[in-house]
């Protein structure tokens, strides 16, 4: 893929590298350039990086109407070499092809969307955030452009890279446990829908649910199936739970849940960790009994964000409330953190290929 370059001049964007006095938050800030590549004449065509501005779009681009949009999350880490390394980008690149058949998106080559983000972290690898912890969040997205109203997938869309610098997610630790709304009136999805996708649409369906969650003092809602008898998801995050053996439980796959790469890759570090990881249906009747019996230790989430969020207790529509061993964060959660960031962070050595380096390709 042949990139053109059309970067701001020295004079507007970073020279040194990013420095911040305090935190800096996460998602919040922006570097100096974003990659865009166009899909039109049936092909994608002219891939570029230019200074991050606003899009010039039509009033009737289909993705403001039917939401014809999707988008992944990644993160980047410098090491101790002072270099930048991403991690399990290609995942990400897989995933989002997953959600791109699901909402009629064209197929974006895996190779294609890797160069895009290491060309983009290359040309703005001064804007990594010099702050323990910190890490560049990635958002690869593609939106439908065309200026038509009928309902039918667009003839024409932008991919579309940014980057985020941000701060740690948990900046003392993995400290605080929160609690869960358990919702039988919300749901995020349902059997042959979009669930199972990083569409756009299904997180502003979870906004909702989230104001629902915060009247009960609750952090995020644990989404159940539509039955309202099986545990799907919780919040944008897989849920799992531990057992007392150090047995820890995901949720089984369905289309209605989406793959984390994080739950997947904690599964495949099931040796390093030292316990059994194992997905299964996880019918929401056993899963209360089990934790009152202390059968189930500890629980959480899983995702890019924030990696692991222990849940402490469970709330009810009902206001009864029932509370993970001591409500605390557990040794488990607390050990699957330490070890996945440290792979991350390049302190640790991890499975071949997980985290890679940004190559220097131009002065930065």
């Amino acid at each position: 893929m042949e990139i053109t370059y059309n970067l701001k001049p020295d004079s507007e964007r970073r020279i040194e590298q990013f420095k911040p006095d305090g935190d800096v938050g996460f998602g919040k800030l922006r570097t100096d350039h974003m990659f865009l590549m166009d899909y039109r004449d049936g092909e994608w065509q002219d891939p570029r990086i230019v200074p991050y501005a606003p899009f010039e779009m039509a009033p009737g681009a289909m993705s403001l109407h039917y939401g014809q949009s999707i988008f992944e999350g990644a993160k980047a880490y410098m090491h101790d070499d002072g270099e930048i390394y991403t991690f399990r980008l290609d995942k990400n690149a897989e995933r989002m092809n997953r959600s791109a058949e699901i909402v009629c998106i064209p197929y974006l080559d895996e190779q294609v969307q890797l160069d895009a983000i290491n060309a983009l972290i290359d040309v703005d690898r001064l804007w990594f955030p010099m702050q323990q912890g910190a890490c560049m969040y990635i958002r690869p997205f593609i939106f439908a452009t065309e200026d038509r109203l009928s309902v039918s997938p667009s003839n024409q869309y932008t991919f579309c890279v940014m980057i985020s610098p941000s701060g740690a997610y948990y900046a003392a630790g993995v400290n605080n446990a929160i609690r869960l709304l358990i919702s039988k009136k919300f749901h995020r999805a349902v059997s042959g829908g979009t669930g199972a996708s990083k569409a756009a649409g299904n997180y502003a369906a979870s906004l909702r649910a989230g104001k629902a969650a915060a009247e009960y003092g609750a952090a995020q809602v644990l989404y159940l199936d539509s039955t309202n008898t099986q545990i799907e998801e919780v919040g944008a995050m897989n849920h799992f739970h531990v057992l007392k053996d150090g047995t820890i439980i995901i949720p089984e796959f369905t289309d209605t849940i989406l793959q984390s790469i994080t739950s997947k890759s904690i599964m495949e570090l099931s040796e390093i960790l030292g316990c059994e990881i194992r997905q299964e249906t996880v019918m929401l009747d056993q899963f209360i009994a089990d934790i009152q019996s202390g059968e189930i230790v500890e629980a959480g989430g899983f995702g890019t964000a924030a990696v692991v969020s222990p849940v402490g207790s469970y709330i009810f529509e009902d206001n009864t409330v029932v509370t993970v061993g001591d409500g605390k964060v557990g040794k488990h959660i607390q050990r699957i953190y330490q070890v996945y960031t440290d792979i991350q962070n390049g302190k640790m050595a991890g499975p071949e290929g997980w985290v890679k380096k940004v190559e220097r390709t131009r002065q930065a």
